[in-house]
C-alpha cells in the first residue's frame, strides 16, 4: 500500500465498539485520578521555575517540535494527524517507572505526569485542533471527514474531564476505596482497550502491514525528537542529571493508549493516525528501556558524573 492510501483507510467500530471505546478512556482516566495526592504536586511549592518550564516543555514544546517535523518530511495527512494526537496527549505512568529504572528524579517525573493528566481534559482536545488546523493536509482531511471542532472539544473534554473529576474526587473524600478499587479500574479500562486494539489490528492487518515499514521510520524518528526536546529541557533547566533523566522521559513517553482512543472515538478512526499511534505504543517502550539501560550503564562507568545520590 501506498503510504498516502492510508488517509483514506477507516477502522469503523459499531455502536458496541465504540461505546467500549469511550468507557476504556473513561475508565483508565477515572484510574489515574484516583492516584493523585496532593503530596504529587509539591514539586510546583518547592521548584516554580523547573516545574512550569517542564510543564510547557510537554504540553506546547513537544507538539511545535513535531509540527516543525511534519513541515519537514511532509508525511501523509492522516500519518502527521496520528503524530499531531500522540504529542499532545500527556505523559504516562511508564515515563515514572522509566525515570525509577534511570535512576532519575521520581518526583519530579511524578509531578509532572500528575499535572500534565490534570491538563489534560483541556489541552489534549484543544492543542490537536490547533496544530491539525497549522498544518494544510490535515486541516483539509479533517474537513473531509465533517468533524466539528466545536463538537471534538466538547465531547473529548467531556469524556477525559468527567471521570478525571470523578476520580479526584473519590480519592480526596475516600482514600482507603480509591486505593481499593484504583487496580481493578485500570485493569478492567486496559483490557477493554486492549481488545478494541486487537479487534482493529486483526482486521486490517492485510491492509496496514505493507506500510509499517514506512510508519515504522516516522516514529522511530518522531519518538527521537521527542526524547531529544526533553533531554533539552532538562539541560535547560536544571544542572542535577537526575532531573535531566525525569524531564527526558516525561517528554519522551507519550500516552499513546490515549492517542489512540481518541482517534478511534472522536477522528473517524482514520487508518494511517491509528497505525502512528499503535506503533509509536510498542516502539517508545523499547526506545525507552534502551535509554533507561544505557543510563544505568553510564553510572557504573561514570560514577563521578552519574545521577547517583545527587542532590537536588
Amino acid at each position: 500500500m501506498d503510504i498516502t492510501a492510508l488517509d483514506s483507510l477507516r477502522i469503523v467500530l459499531d455502536p458496541v465498539g465504540q461505546a467500549g471505546v469511550a468507557l476504556s478512556l473513561m475508565l483508565v482516566m477515572f484510574s489515574v485520578a484516583l492516584g493523585l495526592r496532593i503530596d504529587d504536586f509539591a514539586f510546583l511549592r518547592d521548584k516554580p521555575l523547573l516545574f512550569v518550564g517542564g510543564v510547557v516543555s510537554q504540553v506546547v514544546i513537544l507538539p511545535l517540535a513535531t509540527f516543525l517535523l511534519i513541515l519537514a518530511i511532509r508525511p501523509a495527512a492522516s500519518v502527521a494527524l496520528g503524530m499531531i494526537v500522540v504529542a499532545c496527549c500527556p505523559g504516562g505512568a511508564v515515563s515514572n517507572l522509566l525515570t525509577y529504572l534511570s535512576r532519575g528524579n521520581v518526583a519530579a517525573s511524578v509531578a509532572l505526569t500528575a499535572t500534565s493528566s490534570l491538563l489534560a481534559a483541556i489541552l489534549t482536545p484543544a492543542s490537536i485542533l490547533f496544530w491539525s488546523h497549522a498544518y494544510e493536509p490535515t486541516a483539509t482531511l479533517l474537513k473531509t471527514l465533517d468533524v466539528s471542532p466545536l463538537l471534538f472539544l466538547a465531547q473529548t473534554t467531556f469524556l477525559l474531564a468527567v471521570p478525571l473529576i470523578l476520580g479526584m474526587v473519590v480519592a480526596a473524600k475516600a482514600p482507603d476505596v480509591a486505593k481499593r478499587i484504583r487496580k481493578r479500574t485500570t485493569i478492567l479500562g486496559v483490557s477493554v482497550l486492549v481488545g478494541v486494539i486487537i479487534y482493529g489490528i486483526a482486521y486490517f492487518f492485510p491492509i496496514l502491514l505493507p506500510a509499517l515499514s514506512l510508519l515504522g521510520g516516522i516514529v522511530v524518528l518522531h519518538n527521537a525528537v521527542a526524547f531529544a526536546t526533553g533531554a533539552l529541557a532538562g539541560r535547560v533547566l536544571s544542572g542535577v542529571s537526575a532531573t535531566r533523566r525525569a524531564l527526558t522521559f516525561e517528554i519522551g513517553i507519550q500516552n499513546s493508549g490515549l492517542a489512540l482512543v481518541i482517534l478511534l472515538s472522536q477522528l473517524k478512526g482514520l487508518g494511517g493516525a491509528a497505525a502512528i499511534a499503535a506503533v509509536w505504543g510498542v516502539w517508545h517502550l523499547i526506545a525507552g528501556g534502551l535509554l533507561a539501560l544505557f543510563f544505568r550503564q553510564f553510572d557504573q562507568r561514570f560514577p563521578s558524573r552519574s545521577a547517583l545520590d545527587t542532590p537536588e
